[in-house]
């Protein structure tokens, strides 16, 4: 039996990806950081399949570079030191399209996502991904700027047309310290 207890925003995405990644499969790790996510997409893509892997700060590049030598999985990736927002002029389709809200783990806590950067990356990721492609979020917030940030994308994902995306919100609601939000954005049929 399945139960929420011992999970978390983070684990639920990757049981997603899980179920809906494929060998052969082209994704976007919007928000590199450390490169554990970039792993876990480049073994559920494969050998045939490609990660695309941004970040504005070059030790997150660094580190997922590291991470993916060290597993053997770095041809499958290519790393861009860049915004997010400017992922349509680095990749021409995916299939998926990620995102780690927020700030860089063990890093400058005075570097992290903002609306701003966020909500037109989003915009370009739903114009990237193919017909029944996803976008998932993992929305860390709190903090300096993490509330503002939190409320505008919220804001905004309930402004997309239901005819073309399906958006859905799944938070730990009574648990302390503003847990992360786990959105996904499916592009429908």
């Amino acid at each position: 039996m399945t139960t929420y207890y011992d999970q978390n925003a983070l684990k639920l995405c990757h049981a997603f990806w899980r179920e809906r990644l494929r060998p052969g499969m082209t994704c976007v790790d919007a928000t590199a950081g450390r490169g554990r996510d970039a792993e876990v997409l480049c073994r559920l893509i494969g050998d045939t399949g490609h990660l695309y892997a941004f970040d504005i700060q070059a030790d997150a590049i660094e580190s997922t570079r590291q991470r993916l030598t060290e597993a053997g999985l770095m041809e499958r990736a290519t790393l861009i030191h860049a915004s997010h927002r400017k992922m349509a002029k680095h990749v021409p389709a995916a299939d998926a399209v990620v995102f780690n809200l927020g700030y860089l783990p063990h890093g400058d806590h005075a570097i992290g996502t903002t609306a701003a950067e966020s909500i037109p990356a989003v915009e370009a990721a739903l114009r990237l991904i193919a017909e029944d492609g996803f976008v998932t979020i993992c929305l860390y917030y709190g903090g300096d700027s993490g509330y503002a940030e939190h409320d505008a994308l919220l804001e905004y994902l309930a402004r997309l047309d239901a005819k073309k995306y399906t958006v859905m919100v799944q938070q730990f609601y009574n648990r302390p310290n503003c847990p992360p939000v786990f959105i996904v954005i499916e592009k429908n049929r």
